[in-house]
């Protein structure tokens, strides 16, 4: 180990480039209240809007404020060494032009949300650097970030989706053609539609249509956040959300399922109604059957390992009634680093399902150290004595 006195030294990196850097904080905040200092040596590491890393005064504010959204401050510069050899961070020096010193580390945990950290940037630094990292590696992170390919990943398994038009290009899309979604697919999706950038999260650049007259602003909306948008159909039903979590050499468990309840007033689960608001009811567990529970379980592990999932993932579903009459449970997206905020779901449906934050950071930790040590990849560096298990 790395960290001080058989500490392991563990790195969480937060904030981040896309437009979810606060919910990013937030969560990290979480995160870092949840690890022990008699067991970790905690590192850590802001990544500033415009992409600089800095080691982030521990004093810092990751939480939402009256109202005031957390971000990354100043702080002394940092990389990472993409040297295996290095293991770790290197402390700049920008007036003499070199690292000054260097930080071993043990473990990171990258707590970032949306572009260049949930979608496989980070995580193939992270491979290069052959540091180990919690959550899943550079294919199910990127599968998973892009809406449009874990659709195509999910349906090739089995489970259904929403009907849905992916616009490539759509920047200019809308000026260039307002008739960019024709009239068969308008009839084919009807409305509503949800208008989303198809690489992003936290109901960040979505707008839900009622009238084709909305859809050019829309559009013009989601690809200010991403090129390519995604127009969902409308899927009726409960939003249901479960937690999967890694079993090292075994198969991956599920949480209890949850539901999220728009209260009377609230129109849909937008980014204000998640963080600012006091607009919907959660539901923890979920008043469902055995049978629906256990149905719900089942498709989030079969969604898991459809998108070669690591570690942990959020797979949040439609419950409804198809068109035939019967009961449907339809994918909506799958997470890879789902929210850790205090009111996030994942982590309050392992605390309903007796996996308490604190041990559900901790058997994070270990699943990542422990799934090193199966591959034979740096076992001499893994922490024999973390086996996944809730401490």
């Amino acid at each position: 180990m790395s960290g001080q006195a058989g500490k392991l030294r563990v790195a969480v990196v937060f904030g981040g480039r896309s437009a979810e850097h606060s919910i990013s904080c937030i969560s990290a905040g979480a995160v870092l209240a949840a690890l022990d200092p008699e067991r970790y040596d905690v590192v850590p590491v802001g990544i500033a809007r415009d992409g600089r890393w800095v080691l982030a005064d521990p004093g810092q504010r990751l939480a939402i404020t009256d109202g005031e959204l957390p971000e990354v401050a100043g702080g002394t510069a940092v990389s990472l060494v993409g040297d295996p050899e290095g293991r770790g961070l290197a402390v700049l020096e920008p007036a003499a032009g070199m690292a000054s010193a260097l930080t071993e580390v043990d473990v990171v945990f990258p707590v970032l949300h949306g572009a260049y950290g949930e979608d496989g940037t980070i995580q193939g630094l992270l491979e290069m650097s052959g540091i180990p990292y919690v959550g899943s590696g550079v294919f199910a992170s990127a599968a998973s970030m892009d809406k449009e390919f874990t659709k195509k990943l999910l349906v090739a398994a089995g489970l259904p989706q929403g009907d849905h038009v992916v616009l490539r290009d759509a920047s200019g899309a809308v000026s260039a053609d307002p008739d960019v979604l024709d009239a068969a697919g308008r009839e084919r999706l009807g409305l509503p539609v949800f208008v989303k950038p198809c690489r992003a999260g936290s109901s960040i650049g979505i707008t839900k249509v009622t009238d084709w007259a909305q859809f050019p602003e829309a559009v013009a909306t989601a690809a200010a956040v991403d090129p390519k948008v995604i127009v969902e159909a409308a899927v009726p039903g409960r939003e249901i959300e479960c937690g999967v979590l890694a079993r090292p050499g075994g198969p991956p468990e599920a949480s209890l399922p949850a539901e999220i309840r728009l209260r009377a007033g609230t129109d849909w689960y937008d980014f204000a109604a998640k963080y600012l608001e006091d607009a919907v009811d959660l539901d923890v567990p979920a008043d469902l059957t055995p049978e629906q529970t256990r149905a719900v379980q089942e498709a989030a592990c079969k969604a898991y390992l459809a998108l070669d999932c690591r570690g942990l993932a959020r797979v949040d579903f439609f419950l409804g009634v198809g068109p035939d009459g019967t009961e449907r449970l339809a994918v909506n997206e799958v997470n890879t680093m789902p929210g850790f905020t205090p009111i996030s779901m994942y982590p309050r449906m392992w605390a309903a399902t007796g996996v308490d934050f604190a041990a559900l950071v901790d058997r994070l930790i270990g699943v990542a150290l422990a799934e090193v040590a199966l591959t034979g990849a740096g076992a001499a560096e893994a922490d024999t004595t973390l086996d996944g298990t809730p401490a």
